[in-house]
């Protein structure tokens, strides 16, 4: 099994992530962690909830969480 690190996709949050700081230039970055979790977090659930066929319990057990925090932020991001 591959590391975090080694992971396609922490490569490529990380080359974007990259990209964005080195695009802000001089300005400084504000609420990165939650830009990243917002912005990862929509197309995560999105998929995972059509490879469920739409089961929210079953996207909560493939996503390792409650299915009542999956609903909240299904709710979040105007999913439901």
């Amino acid at each position: 099994m591959q590391s975090p690190e080694q992971h396609p996709v922490s490569q490529t949050i990380e080359k974007h992530l990259k990209r964005y700081l080195d695009d802000l230039g001089e300005n400084a970055p504000s609420n990165v962690y939650q830009m990243v979790l917002t912005v990862i977090e929509k197309p995560v659930l999105e998929i995972i909830m059509k490879h469920a066929n739409q089961n929210q319990s079953l996207a909560a057990t493939y996503l390792g969480i409650n299915r009542n925090t999956l609903r909240k932020k299904l709710l979040e991001h105007g999913l439901l």
